[in-house]
């Protein structure tokens, strides 16, 4: 099976910075688009930053310039960098990607989510 395994999260004060990464491992012949997404209590998921294969990212607008997604270990894992965060910020953030399996095609993955809490 394949996994998407989160780390990085914590609590930071507001200012501060942190660095999620999400690895993927298992049985797959290659990895698509990986996303960060995130959850607040009492909102909806939404897409904080997205890059493709090829490196092309789309972020949130209200963390641009302070979060930046990344790619590396043979594209297998995706990083985000947050700076200067906010107490906005706070959320459970889930680390998603396609990937293609040799029978069933591209199929979604979803990691397990590792919380940030921005307070001071």
């Amino acid at each position: 099976q394949v996994q998407l395994v989160e780390s990085g999260g914590g609590l930071v004060q507001p200012g501060g910075s942190l660095r999620l990464s999400c690895a993927a491992s298992g049985r797959m012949i290659s990895i698509g688009t990986m996303d960060w997404y995130r959850q607040a209590p009492g909102h909806e998921r939404e897409l904080v930053a997205r890059i493709t294969s090829g490196g092309r990212t789309t972020y949130l607008d209200s963390v641009k310039g302070r979060f930046t997604i990344s790619r590396g270990n043979g594209e297998k894992t995706v990083y985000l960098q947050m700076n200067s965060l906010k107490p906005e910020d706070t959320a459970v953030y889930y680390c998603h990607a396609e990937v293609r399996l040799l029978i069933n095609g591209w199929v979604d993955y979803w990691g397990q989510g590792t919380q940030v809490t921005v307070s001071s």
